[in-house]
Formats: C-alpha cells, structure tokens, sequence
C-alpha cells in the first residue's frame, strides 16, 4: 500500500486525506487461542504460554514485517479464558484476528491421556462424553466468544481455524502407538468438533479455515509427520503440531484466509 501512494504521488496524483490515511495503515493483527495457536509443540516455545516463533502467528508476522502483531495466544485456554484474559489488545483499528479454541472446553487434553493409557473402553467412554460436550455445550461457548471478539474488534476479519485429524490407521508407529479403535474414536471426535466450530463460526460472519485435508498424510508416524506422538520427555508436546504442521499447513491457510498482502 505505501509503494502504491508512493507511485500516486510521483504521478502527480494527490491523495485525498482518507486515502493517503489507508495507504499508510498498519496491520493489527491479534492472535487468540489454545496451544495450536500458541505453537505447542515446537523446540522454541517458551514460557508459562509455550508461545513460539515457530508459530503459525509468529511466522505470519516474519513475513509481513509491516504488521504488528499481539501474541495473545495461550497453551491451555478454553474459550471462556479468551474472553476474560485475551481480548484486551482488541480494538476498532484491529485489522484481523485468528483464534483456535474450543478442544480444551471439550477435555481434549483428559480425553487423550485416557485413550493413551486405559482400553478402547474407557477410550471409547471419554470419547463419547468428549462428543457430548462438544454438541451440547460448547456451541453456546463459542458463539460467546466469537461475538466478545467482535465487539471489541468490529472492524477486524475473524478467522477461524479446525484442528487436525491425529492419526491414519494404516500407519503403524514403531512403538505401537494406539489402537486402531482409538484412533478412529478420536479422528471422529475431531470432526464433531470441527464441524461445530464451522457451523458457529459461520453463523458469526467470521472465515472457518478447515486444516484437515492439508495434514492428511502427515499425521502422527507417517514419514514426513507434521504432528507430534507422545513424548515422554516434552509431555506437553504430546500430539499437537511440530514446525512442518504450523509452517506447512497452518501459515498458509491463515494467509489465505487472512487476505491480506506483504
């Protein structure tokens, strides 16, 4: 935008006040949301947060080095924690705001260390009251939490983003992994919830992103995974995206849907 009112003016085009004003703007761009955001799972998160320059924000940021962005983002929010710590960055000159929430309102951490640790039927119970919760309750949560972001940032383009499907049953880890049971129970725990996520986020005017189809290959123990099995050592690592996940398949659909040019 300034190479465009740089061009004007050279032409001996003079801008009018409002349009020099908008070829000037800087980008606001505020990054909400639970772990996926936050860029969990990477080897340079940091902090009580695991806030990362590996991020999906943070490398959005790198390649717009004339947008500011506010890294509001946190490992372990709930939608209800967006509202009440997150959204103070948010205002009428926020140009866009990306958000993932939803899975920790739904026990998505409790829900993978049973399935982790217990049977295909304590899984397949947690999964089901997992499911529950995702239909009956967290609707009316995200529909809260969309409309807090949109008063506070009435001008801002929202972007919504799913979460991937974790696993392919026709790869075997090396060390096991889960059952085949499991891991289909939680693939279809994963699409309830991206489907409510869409249906709200669609009723509140904002852009849902689905990742589903650009992690499909590179779930956990394919050769060229882009998320993170259970690890001992990083415990919080355990099944979220590592720096393939966010770079090659978060930042682009965010880019895509944010719309806005370097």
């Amino acid at each position: 935008m300034i190479l465009v009112a740089a061009l004007a003016l050279t032409a001996g085009t003079a801008l009018t006040p409002v349009a020099a004003a908008a070829a000037t703007a800087t980008v606001q761009y505020v990054a909400l949301g639970d772990s996926y955001s936050a860029g969990v799972g990477t080897p340079d998160e940091s902090g009580s947060c695991g806030r990362s320059p590996s991020s999906y924000p943070s490398l959005w940021a790198v390649n717009h080095p004339a947008a500011v962005l506010h890294f509001a983002a946190c490992g372990g929010a709930t939608t209800d924690s967006v509202r009440t710590s997150q959204l103070g960055d948010l205002d009428a000159g926020t140009t866009v705001v990306s958000i993932t929430a939803g899975g920790n309102d739904v026990g998505f951490s409790p829900t993978l260390s049973v399935c982790t640790a217990g049977s295909d039927d304590a899984c397949r119970q947690q999964v089901a009251s997992a499911r529950a919760a995702t239909t009956s309750v967290l609707p009316g949560k995200l529909d809260a939490t969309y409309q807090a972001i949109r008063a506070k940032a009435p001008n801002a383009r929202l972007v919504v983003l799913g979460y991937p499907r974790l696993f392919n049953p026709a790869v075997t880890c090396p060390t096991g992994g889960l059952s085949t049971v499991k891991q289909n129970l939680l693939n279809a725990a994963a699409d309830d919830l991206n489907a409510v996520i869409r249906t709200r986020a669609t009723a509140a005017g904002a852009t849902f992103t689905d990742v589903t189809t650009l992690f499909t290959g590179h779930e956990i123990c394919t050769a060229v995974a882009w998320i993170n099995n259970v690890s001992p050592a990083r415990p919080s690592d355990s099944y979220h995206p590592n720096g393939g996940g966010y770079a090659q398949a978060y930042l682009p659909l965010f880019t895509a849907a944010a719309g806005i040019g370097v």
